[in-house]
Formats: structure tokens, C-alpha cells, sequence
């Protein structure tokens, strides 16, 4: 696979294609470089010109995002101090468990496990099987099972849960607690998540590692597939928990009635989940991970895939309410002062968990442990660990923490070949979701047959699951500066968007008298990327348009900030998923935040006296296409769209293993659920639509089939509209020839 990674879109290949685009007599390109400076809104190079005000705006789309949060976490609040009596908490308890299974759920059907034991060590005190079993069919799962010798009847039992961490359970840090617990007397069973150990999703047979980076990014990487089409990676993690306890419960030396849950990071995420999801964990201890979401937005953001549900925040959802929905069963939180999780946080969750267990009558089944540490374990807090344990799953005994002799990475392989891909050939996250989405797709088609109806449904859910809220009035725009170019004048301004941000802009105004046709332009590198001379914006400037090129949020001198998240590089392109995963946690999408604000400078251009509102075009490039797309589908003030280099389609996404990261941030969740990428095309007939140069889920050109496929319901709607001239896809370098005068002389 080549994992050369490529700037997309490309800006040589777009200049030209938007040069012909347009059939003009190319001018001689000169670098302006020197020229950026001055044609910033908001921030320059010379302090003294810089609006102080400002000075944090590239985080404007993070703030925008965080703050949001903080609003429904502080309507969560307010709703939860009401909360007095038994029966307000049993009634809170049952609307959680109704907000977890829409989140979560649905569960697959419990299958048969088929497990083998591939190995057995034996160990001074204890012995050690070597476990696989299915928790879904052909979905397999390792894990080791440790029994303490000398076992006199059934004996409580620990399913401990791993960290991000590339050797798993077989990681000294987790082989300390887990031989500890065995010592004094727990059955435990050590199990691996996906992405981790030997269940690598994206496992390279050649290299021995993951093609796509550390278990973070194996974790990020199908999550957002799982989310596009309305689903959770988090229930991948937590049924694997499940179906460890339904295995468990099939072993002689288990106690049932006393089973505990436990693990680190990571796997303090997964025990805490697993533990809100089955009533069968009696005694539950997240460690490096409780916090609450106010504190997590204000300092280290939203993590990896598996931590975030969608619109939990919407819906009312803070850490405390995954340990309040099984109370008053035992919970001890495990936390440190120094992790980036925040002990304050953590503390604060913790004094309300303290009311809710106070109210149920059984103050003393919540706890907490906490030491001066970093991320990870302490010795205070092992200790804590064994004597929670030993006091709720009813095993007494000394809870000092022991020096243990670890077991090698080999001992404590599961599979042939340390890998369940090549061992197994198991199914992997990707192959489960893609055959929900197979369905997903199969449902679209069926509602297109009724191209009427459909489109009207996809108007409104659209609208609802990007979170798109229509602008309300025009706020006043603030001028910063103007520029002269030969035939037109480049003037700056920056205009308040939905929250407490300004969106930067350029607008390329002709020295003709007007009103002119106008031009909203927007790239994935804001406003700067094509406005050199002889670039695209020069080009229409000199053809008589007015050109609005914004910074839309995030974008250009709006972002991308500091808050970096899982940001990486990936084949093409880069993504942030964790900036992704705070806008589906609220419900507001970044493409559709993104499309307000593009109706928001619409309307702009549409009440001024210098531009013909009823002829305002829209030109969007690469990962920006989403956002117009949302737009155009919205509201009818788009005289004619233009998308350059368009990704073809979510689908594309979900049903295909690899990926550009890039075509992330302006995805939509659960948009698989209701419409995709062409049925918002399809509504914009019949307004005249060109589609230049579509890309697959790679960022590469789209064959024919998938063009095909995919561009049907666009094509019926010209069709039913009778209006099949004002669609044109487009798959070459010779846009002369093809686009003609879309753009003409004005």
C-alpha cells in the first residue's frame, strides 16, 4: 500500500483546472508571498497592525466546539442538583439506561463463543490458559486466563481491562496488578481490546506493525467510520467485555455473584463501560480515566474513539453518570494528581457520585484513591485496588502490594503467528460495521425510488444530524483595509459568526461599476490559498465577479490552533479526529457549523448594493465540498455550485477498509443513516451543478463505476427536473473544452 502522503487538494492541479475553468488567457503567474502578510485580516507580522483582541484565533473553532459543551454540561448540572430523594435517582438511573442503549446500542445477538485454550503455563501459586473465543462469529478475541493454585470452591473473579499499550496485558505495568490480584486469590482474565497486542486491525505482515500508527490511531481510524454510519467502536469494546464475563461464568472456579471489572487509561475507560452496560459486575475500579467532561474540554480535550459517545454531551451524559447508572453497587474511582485526566475533575465527579450513593442508602459503596502522581499506577493506589476488591467481592485479606516475577511477551502469545489476522484470518471492527452499512446503503436506495419524498426527508435530517442552524440576520461586517490589483480592489473584513468567533475575509471587488455577479470561494487553506495573480480568484476578479473568500472556522487564521488531538498524517491528507469527536458529542457538526457560516456571508454579499444578489455562485475545493454541499441542499441562494476535487461520497468512506483522514472533519455522524454526499447534491436541482475531478475515499479519481454508482440520484434529479444540461461531472485535465463558459466574461 503506498503511504506516501500528498497535500490535498492539489494547488498546481486546481489552478489549472479552475484557469480553464474559467477560459481565460492565462496571465504570468508572480509570487506574492511577500504579499500574505498584508492581505491578513486579523494577525500580522507587525504586531502594531494585529487586532489584540484576536490574538487566539486559530483556536476559534476548538473554543466555539468546547463551549458549546459547556452549556448542555452546565444544563446537566442544573437538572442533577434538583435530584433529592431515592426515587428521583431510580427515575434518573432508567432515562440513563434509555440514553446509553440509543448511544450504544444495539448489542449483536449472543452467539456461541467456541473457545480454545491454545496453551497452558504453569507458574509457582498459579497457572495461566491461553484463551480464545468468538465474541461475535469469525470475530475473535485473546486473552489470558490466571487461576491461583489451591482454590477451595468457587472464588471471586476480575476481568482486567488494558490500556493503550502495543504489547497489551503482557506489559510489565499491567502484569504487576493483574499477578498481584492472583496472589491473593482472584481468578483473572487479562483480555486485549482491538488495535493493541495481537489484535492489530490494520496489521502489516510485512513490516510486523500497524500501517497506521500506535493503538490510539487504531482505535480513531474505524471509530469514525462506525460513527458515520450511526454506530460506536465503543460497542466493539464493550461487548468484548460482555462476552469475557459470559465466559467467565462458564468456568468451574468462578464465583458469579462476584465479579469485578478493573483496568488503566484505556482500560479504565473500557472497565467503566463494560460495568454500566452488565448488571453482572458487582465492583467496578476505573483507574486514569474518571474525570468529568467540563474539566476534559477544558484541558485535554476529547481523546481516542472508544471515549466518546455520540451526542452524549447533547443528551445530558458526564463521567459520573456511566458509574451513577449502576448505583448502588461498589465503585472506587483511581486517580492522580498530576494525570492529564483532571483530579479535579475527578474529585468533583466524585462528590456527586457521593450524593446519588448517599440518597440510595449505601454511602460506603463509593470511594476514592488518589496519589501525586502522573498517568499510571502508584503503589497507594494498587493497594487500594486489592482491598476494594477483597472487601466487596468478599475475599479478605492483606492488600500489600507484592514484587512479582513477570512473564516473557512469548510466554503469553495467544496465537501461531501473534496475530489474530494472519493466525485466524478474523474479522476485523471494519468488516462488522461495513456490514451494517451495507444495509445503510441498501435502505437509500430503496427511499430514492421515491426521488420526491426522499430528498424532503434528506433536506430535514440533514439539517438535524449536522446540526445546521440557519442564520438569523446579517451581523455588521468590520473593515480592516483595502489593496489595489490591476482591475480590482481587495478589501478585508471580518464578520461575527455563530459564537463568540469572527470569520476573516477577502472580497475581490471589480473597479466596474457594479452591482456585480458574485463569487463565494472556499478552500480547505482559507482564504489565501488561490489569491495570487493569475490564480482562480484573480481570474474571476478580472471577469467582472466579486469574490468573497473566507477563513471559514478553523481554517486559514482561524485555526488549526493548538489543540491538536489525535492529528496525523495518513496516505493523503491529515486529521484531527479528536476535534471531530467534540462536535458529534454535541451535536453540531463542523461541516454544518461551516455551512451556516458560508449562508452567513451569502447573505452578506446578498444585502449589499454592489452585487447582484440574485447571481451569487459558489465555488468549493476538496475536503471544503461537504460544507457547500450542506449549504446549496439548504437554501436556494446559490445561482450556480461549482466543486472541485469532491469526495464522492460517505459511503465511500464506511465501505471501504482504508481511507483519507482528511475527509474526516467535514463528515457528518450517523449521515449514513439518512442521506450521503449525492442525495445533497441531488437537491440542489434544478440550480446549475458542476462536479470537477471526484475523488474515491483515497483522494484518488474515482473510476467509473464508482462514479456511476454513486452520482445516480443526482443525475435522476436533473432528469425529473428536467434540467439534465445544468449537471456536469467532469473527470479531466481538459476543462476548457468541457466546463465552457460557466464563468463568463461579466
Amino acid at each position: 500500500m503506498n503511504r506516501k502522503t500528498i497535500s490535498l487538494p492539489n494547488g498546481g492541479r486546481l489552478l489549472t483546472a479552475l484557469a480553464f475553468f474559467m477560459t481565460f488567457s492565462c496571465l504570468h503567474a508572480v509570487t506574492v508571498a511577500a504579499q500574505e502578510d498584508s492581505l491578513r485580516v486579523i494577525s500580522f507580522e507587525s504586531r502594531s497592525r494585529s487586532w489584540f483582541r484576536y490574538t487566539d484565533m486559530e483556536n476559534s473553532l476548538y473554543r466555539h466546539l468546547s463551549g458549546l459543551a459547556f452549556e448542555q454540561l452546565a444544563d446537566r448540572s442544573r437538572e442533577v442538583a434538583k435530584l433529592r430523594s431515592a426515587d428521583d435517582w431510580r427515575h434518573r438511573q432508567a432515562e440513563l439506561r434509555r440514553i446509553f442503549d440509543d448511544m450504544i446500542g444495539p448489542f449483536p445477538e449472543k452467539t456461541p463463543l467456541n473457545p480454545k485454550t491454545t496453551g497452558v503455563l504453569e507458574k509457582d501459586g498459579y497457572h495461566v490458559e491461553k484463551i480464545l473465543f468468538e465474541s461475535s462469529p469469525g470475530y475473535y478475541v485473546t486473552s489470558a486466563l490466571f487461576v491461583p493454585e489451591g482454590l477451595r470452591g468457587k472464588a471471586p473473579a476480575v476481568l482486567f481491562c488494558v490500556g493503550h499499550s502495543a504489547a497489551a496485558f503482557r506489559r510489565p505495568l499491567y502484569q504487576h496488578v493483574v499477578l498481584n490480584l492472583v496472589k491473593k486469590g482472584f481468578v483473572v482474565l487479562a483480555v486485549e481490546p482491538i488495535g493493541q497486542g495481537e489484535r492489530l486491525q490494520y496489521f502489516d505482515p510485512e513490516s510486523g506493525e500497524s500501517l497506521i500508527g500506535g493503538s490510539t490511531l487504531e482505535h480513531s481510524y474505524p471509530a469514525a467510520q462506525y460513527f458515520i454510519a450511526g454506530n460506536a467502536v465503543a460497542t466493539r469494546f464493550i461487548w468484548d467485555g460482555i462476552r469475557c464475563i459470559d465466559y467467565l461464568l462458564t468456568r468451574d472456579e468462578v464465583d458469579p455473584d462476584r465479579i469485578g471489572c478493573h483496568g488503566l487509561s484505556g482500560g479504565g475507560t473500557q472497565s467503566s463501560y463494560i460495568a454500566a452496560f452488565d448488571e453482572r459486575v458487582k465492583a467496578v475500579a476505573p483507574a486514569g480515566f474518571i474525570t468529568n467532561l467540563t474539566r476534559l474540554f477544558e484541558s485535554v480535550g476529547p481523546q481516542d474513539g472508544e471515549q466518546n459517545m455520540y451526542l452524549d454531551i447533547a443528551s445530558g451524559i458526564d463521567h459520573a453518570d456511566i458509574l451513577a447508572v449502576r448505583a448502588p453497587k461498589p465503585a472506587l474511582i483511581v486517580a492522580t494528581t498530576r494525570d492529564f485526566f483532571s483530579i479535579q475533575g475527578s474529585r468533583e465527579t466524585y462528590d456527586e457520585l457521593v450524593g446519588t450513593y448517599s440518597a440510595l442508602g449505601e454511602r460506603g459503596n463509593i470511594a476514592i484513591t488518589e496519589d501525586d502522581y502522573g498517568h499510571g499506577y502508584t503503589k497507594k493506589n494498587r493497594e487500594a485496588v486489592y482491598a476494594f476488591f477483597q472487601k466487596h467481592l468478599d475475599l479478605p485479606g492483606d492488600p500489600t502490594d507484592e514484587e512479582v516475577e513477570y512473564l516473557s511477551y512469548e510466554e503469553l502469545t495467544i496465537t501461531k503467528t501473534g496475530q489474530i489476522s494472519t493466525s485466524l484470518n478474523s474479522k476485523t471492527a471494519f468488516d462488522l460495521n461495513a456490514a451494517d452499512g451495507e444495509k445503510l446503503v441498501k435502505d437509500l436506495k430503496n427511499s430514492r425510488n421515491n426521488l420526491d419524498s426522499h430528498l424532503k426527508k434528506v433536506r430535514t435530517k440533514a439539517a438535524k444530524l449536522s446540526g445546521y442552524h440557519r442564520p438569523s440576520g446579517v451581523a455588521e461586517p468590520v473593515f480592516t483595509g483595502r489593496h489595489h490589483r490591476e482591475g480590482y480592489f481587495i478589501e478585508k473584513y471580518f464578520i461575527r459568526g455563530e459564537g463568540d468567533y469572527i470569520i476573516p475575509f477577502v472580497l475581490l471587488l471589480p473597479e466596474k461599476d457594479g452591482p456585480h455577479p458574485a463569487v463565494i470561494y472556499i478552500h480547505p487553506e482559507g482564504k489565501l490559498a488561490d489569491i495570487e495573480v493569475g490564480g482562480s480568484m484573480d481570474s474571476l476578479a478580472r471577469r467582472g465577479y466579486a469574490v468573497l473568500a473566507p477563513d471559514l472556522v478553523g481554517t486559514g487564521e482561524t485555526g488549526p490552533g493548538q489543540y491538536q488531538g489525535d492529528a496525523y498524517e495518513f496516505k493523503v491528507g491529515k486529521a484531527n479526529y479528536n476535534l471531530w469527536f467534540a462536535g458529534l458529542r454535541t451535536g453540531r457538526s463542523i461541516a454544518g457549523l461551516r455551512a451556516a457560516d458560508t449562508v452567513r456571508l451569502t447573505d452578506f454579499l446578498a444585502g449589499r448594493a454592489d452585487i447582484q444578489a440574485a447571481d451569487i455562485s459558489a465555488v468549493a475545493v476538496g475536503t471544503m465540498c461537504p460544507v457547500l454541499l450542506h449549504a446549496a441542499a439548504f437554501e436556494t441562494a446559490f445561482s450556480r455550485v461549482a466543486l472541485i476535487e469532491p469526495l464522492v461520497s460517505y459511503r465511500s468512506l464506511v465501505m471501504n477498509r482504508y481511507y483519507s483522514p482528511s475527509c474526516i472533519l467535514n463528515s457528518v455522524a450517523a449521515s449514513l443513516t439518512a442521506y450521503d454526499l449525492p442525495d445533497l447534491a441531488a437537491c440542489i436541482a434544478p440550480r446549475e451543478l458542476t462536479l470537477v475531478n471526484v475523488l474515491n475515499h483515497n483522494g484518488e479519481p474515482a473510476d467509473s463505476e464508482m462514479l456511476g454508482r454513486d452520482t445516480a440520484v443526482i443525475h435522476a434529479a436533473y432528469k425529473k427536473a428536467s434540467k439534465e444540461d445544468k449537471l456536469r461531472v467532469l473527470q479531466t485535465a481538459n476543462l476548457a473544452e468541457s466546463l465552457g463558459n460557466i464563468f463568463t466574461e461579466r
